[in-house]
């Protein structure tokens, strides 16, 4: 059955880290939203006389998040559609409360989470400090709202309830404070095509 992959979270967390790997391995389609949406996001932007490189804002979300997201699922969508393997990044964090959300995505293409495999991994840190850190570290100009409106920005980092009607085992919370190994790409990949873990929010 062809599977349709979701990596979410807050920034920093490494969902794109991940996601590649797993990505890479299996020679699933690839989709992250910064990637797919950053041409007209900075379009927009500018047209509007604002930063380019903002990603967080009010401003930003007014104009451009729900631009991101339809970017981003019309292109998983059509590799679902021709049968290839879909590994979708972004935050998704209005997406995942919306439990019919899913379902309406995939009736674009006549499918349904039935004849679809649906797995979502839930990439998150165990504090705050060192998604703050991680985000440092990265050094992209793309994060300097966030680090200029910290006390803001870090309640988009909390760990939230993936709402979607799925199967048990289709959901994984995954700390990602570890270093990347194979161990954990094994764990990934197990789950996403082998026996599932069972979904916990902790």
């Amino acid at each position: 059955m062809r599977k349709l992959i979701f990596f979410v979270g807050g920034a920093g967390a490494g969902k794109t880290t991940l996601a590649r790997a797993l990505a890479g391995k299996r020679r699933a389609a690839l989709l992250d939203m910064d990637s797919l949406s950053r041409p007209a996001a900075e379009a927009l932007m500018i047209q509007a006389g604002l930063d380019p490189d903002d990603r967080d804002s009010p401003e930003y979300k007014a104009l451009c998040r729900d631009l991101g997201y339809r970017l981003t699922m019309n292109a998983a969508l059509d590799n679902l559609d021709v049968g290839t393997d879909a590994v979708v990044i972004g935050p998704f964090t209005k997406e995942i409360e919306d439990p019919s959300w899913l379902e309406r995505e995939l009736g674009r293409i006549g499918a349904s989470p039935q004849n679809v495999d649906v797995k979502v991994v839930f990439v998150h840190l165990p504090d705050e400090q060192l998604y703050k850190r991680r985000i440092q570290q990265r050094q992209s100009k793309l994060d300097q709202w966030k680090l200029d409106n910290w006390d803001s920005f870090k309640s988009s980092l909390a760990k939230r309830e993936v709402k979607w009607n799925l199967p048990p085992g289709s959901i994984l919370y995954f700390d990602n404070s570890q270093p990347l190994s194979d161990e954990i790409i094994s764990r990934l990949e197990r789950f996403v095509y082998g026996d599932g873990e069972r979904d916990r929010p902790g």
